[in-house]
């Protein structure tokens, strides 16, 4: 794909990807991408399962080697959550670019080495908005992590910023999200910052993921997303997420004992289909009838209903051919055709 880019584009082609755990499978892969013509080469210093709780720490190591291994420019992405993390990157790693995701929402200004105000950049990004329009839920997206700390102080500005529909709504809870975080600095004047931030929740600063429960890891040393989250709904408080959907249907449960009990295929695991004629899921099913050309109505899969009309048209293909074979004045001709051709 990217040397087709790269042979077929007028414009460089650039790349951004994940590493391996291992370093030379990195490496590898790599210089394989800048053999097919990539350009410009971003690593994200995690794998691809760490994301969300599993997110960790990214390995600067795997960039530093990618770095030293490749000619094209490389850029590293990853731990970057204020302007002394960019220079250290820089230093260690060698590379000649810095991309950031998270700290750069949570703080805009973090390539100026600047903690502003939240409401100072909500403001003034506010009236890029009305400039250059974009979807109510983009905008709501990037007042959550850029008002993430203030929010879990002022909770029931989250829930008013979740609800409001129209751009004037989210100014409005800008501006009460505002008034509150000054009355907080003039009664916090001269104390240290609650809540074990770096600074008052009204700055912009870094927000650090909290990784896995302690001891919740299995003897793989890791936890898939699924798993999580059933640990989560064993316990007796709900996510925030669960809490919200609970609001919208106070009749849901999140009972893991009350879930539905579905039969497995047997071949996979998975749940099998209730009418299927073979007890399988639909993939094994389809497998299994194709194997066989039976049918399973359950799973919609006709292939003996198929091929039992396919031979049974190719059969009536010789006496079809015979029909219109006959001459006009062949007996059982058309009179109307004969006609119409001699006229």
């Amino acid at each position: 794909m990217i040397q087709l880019a790269h042979e077929k584009l007028s414009v460089p082609v650039t790349c951004k990807i994940r590493v391996f755990p291992e370093i030379d499978k990195t490496v590898r892969y790599a210089q394989m991408l800048e053999k097919a013509g990539c350009q410009l080469l971003t690593v994200h210093g995690r794998t691809k399962e760490q994301k969300g709780p599993l997110s960790g720490t990214a390995s600067w190591e795997h960039i530093r080697a990618v770095r030293k291994a490749v000619a094209i420019p490389v850029f590293a992405n990853g731990n970057i959550q204020c302007l002394w993390d960019v220079e250290r990157c820089l230093r260690d790693t060698g590379v000649q670019g810095v991309m950031s995701a998270e700290g750069n929402l949570h703080n805009p200004a973090l390539f100026e080495g600047r903690s502003p105000a939240v409401w100072e950049l909500a403001e003034e990004y506010l009236e890029l908005v009305r400039q250059h329009p974009c979807p109510l839920s983009c905008v709501r997206a990037h007042l959550f992590k850029l008002w993430h700390h203030t929010l879990q102080v002022h909770q029931q500005l989250r829930e008013e910023l979740a609800r409001v529909k129209t751009l004037e709504g989210i100014a409005a809870v800008s501006q009460e999200l505002k008034l509150r975080c000054q009355e907080d600095m003039s009664r916090q004047e001269g104390e240290e910052s609650p809540g074990g931030l770096p600074f008052s929740h009204w700055i912009c600063q870094p927000y650090f993921r909290p990784g896995p429960k302690e001891g919740s890891k299995d003897s793989t040393g890791a936890r898939s997303k699924r798993a999580l989250e059933e640990e989560e709904g064993s316990t007796d408080t709900l996510s925030k997420n669960k809490q919200k959907k609970q609001l919208r249907n106070p009749h849901k449960t999140f009972d893991p004992s009350l879930k539905p009990k579905y039969a497995k295929c047997d071949q996979c695991g998975n749940p099998k289909g209730n009418r299927c004629v073979f007890n399988l899921c639909r993939g094994c099913c389809k497998k299994r009838a194709f194997k066989e050309t039976a049918d399973c109505p359950g799973h919609g899969l006709l292939f003996k209903t198929k091929l039992e009309k396919s031979l049974a048209w190719k059969g009536a293909q010789p006496r079809l051919q015979e029909s219109q074979q006959v001459g006009p004045g062949d007996p059982g001709g058309s009179p109307e055709v004969v006609g119409s051709a001699l006229a």
